[in-house]
């Protein structure tokens, strides 16, 4: 019996996919349930297992775009698992490149173009690709009559990376994969198309070192998590976001959209590129449930597991930069949403306290907004009222009940 594999649908709104990555080579003998390939969407790459057992036969390239409901493979479930298949894949390899040596020796040598006075000279199309890339035409072949510089020849031409001072001056080339360029689309996008504007704090993170110094431990041993810092400003968000309203909104053509719920997406870094995935109705979520919740959408991002709806919607975006080091960073904004959180890293530096000099952990943070439905009033506002939280947990974020917020 011959099954024929189709593409599944990774989520709403996603019509094709990519094929990544070819796991098993075509007439391999593959077991249900085993990955068969990777495939690219617009939000996710995910793995696709074989539906039965039995030989392969693909009928897709990778790169290719492939419409959700094609068909992609066969799989001949009567066939039984081929003995030696690794010994007669050798013998083909070498009996197929055999004849490829053959026909490049018998191939003739290229004619030498004679030299006029074309020879050199870019076309206007070339001459205007040119000099878009900086490229200088006496540096390009041209393969048009008598040498002669072509369209073709200009698209092709590579801008010079400075004389060679020896070394290894190698380079390699990959395609983009489908999450990644939409990624970059979306990036661009959120660029040209909002009036992003970034506004810049500093916070003081010693009552929330003290808080995890005293109760990290009961924490951890009573709820199986770590209390981390996104928890904290999770916290912090919400209640900001709950002050200033416009920041929890989003722009639908001539209307704006502001919500009663906080959907409080998180940048995490997977091995696939970037993630965020969405903690849904964190409003609702207590700290142990906050830490829970990243826990577990990070785990299933970094294994690649994570779905399309894991990742849709989303109100309000916090990344972290500071896991990388990153000591400032102007965030770009994950449309269609209308402000990013970014936090960075946390240093020892002297401040004023008191009328007093004081060494105290401090983390520069950063909210990038659109200026078209967010003033200045607000951003600032919103900024400072995640900063007074942070450096006041124990009043703005427990209610006075340290015990009681953090379920001990």
């Amino acid at each position: 019996m011959i099954l024929e594999m189709k593409v599944p649908s990774p989520g709403e709104s996603i019509t094709e996919v990519e094929i990544a990555e070819w796991l098993v080579e075509d007439g391999d003998y593959v077991e249900k349930d085993q990955a068969i390939a990777e495939v690219d969407s617009d939000k996710a790459t995910l793995e696709l297992p074989a539906e039965a057992s039995g030989v392969i036969t693909l009928k897709a390239e990778v790169g290719d775009a492939v419409e959700v409901g094609a068909i992609v493979c066969l799989i001949d479930t009567g066939a039984e698992k081929p003995e030696g298949s690794d010994e007669k894949s050798n013998e083909a390899t070498e009996k197929e490149t055999a004849p490829v040596q053959k026909e490049a020796e018998k191939a003739p040598q290229p004619v030498q173009a004679k030299e006029t006075y074309a020879s050199g000279v870019a076309s206007p199309a070339a001459k205007k690709i040119l000099d878009e890339k900086g490229v200088d035409s006496a540096t390009v072949k041209g393969s048009g009559r008598d040498g002669r510089i072509t369209k073709e020849d200009a698209v092709n031409a590579v801008p010079s990376m400075g004389t060679p001072t020896g070394g290894n001056r190698g380079e390699t080339r990959s395609k983009l994969s489908m999450l990644r360029r939409k990624v970059a689309e979306r990036l661009v996008s959120a660029k040209n198309e909002t009036a992003m504007l970034t506004t810049f704090n500093e916070v003081d993170m010693s009552a929330i070192f003290e808080l995890r110094d005293q109760y990290k431990v009961d924490f951890k041993n009573k709820h199986g998590v770590g209390l981390g810092f996104m928890s904290f400003f999770t916290k912090a968000v919400v209640r900001a976001l709950e002050m200033y309203p416009a920041v929890n909104s989003m722009i639908d053509g001539k209307e704006m959209i502001s919500y009663d719920f906080c959907d409080i997406s998180i940048a995490v870094s997977g091995p696939k590129g970037l993630m965020v995935p969405v903690i849904r109705n964190a409003e609702n979520l207590t700290f142990r449930g906050i830490e829970s919740e990243v826990k577990r959408l990070a785990i299933r991002a970094r294994e690649g597991e994570i779905t399309v709806d894991e990742m849709t919607g989303g109100t309000f975006t916090i990344t972290n930069g500071g896991v990388f080091g990153s000591m400032l960073s102007t965030p770009i904004i994950n449309p269609p949403q209308s402000a990013i959180l970014g936090m960075h890293n946390i240093v020892e530096r002297p401040i004023a306290r008191e009328g007093a000099i004081a060494i105290a952990p401090i983390m520069y943070v950063a909210l990038s907004y659109d200026h078209r439905i967010i003033d200045g009033k607000e951003s600032v506002g919103f900024l400072v009222a995640v900063k007074e939280a942070l450096e006041n947990p124990t009043e703005l974020l427990m209610d006075n009940n340290v015990k009681k917020a953090l379920e001990m």
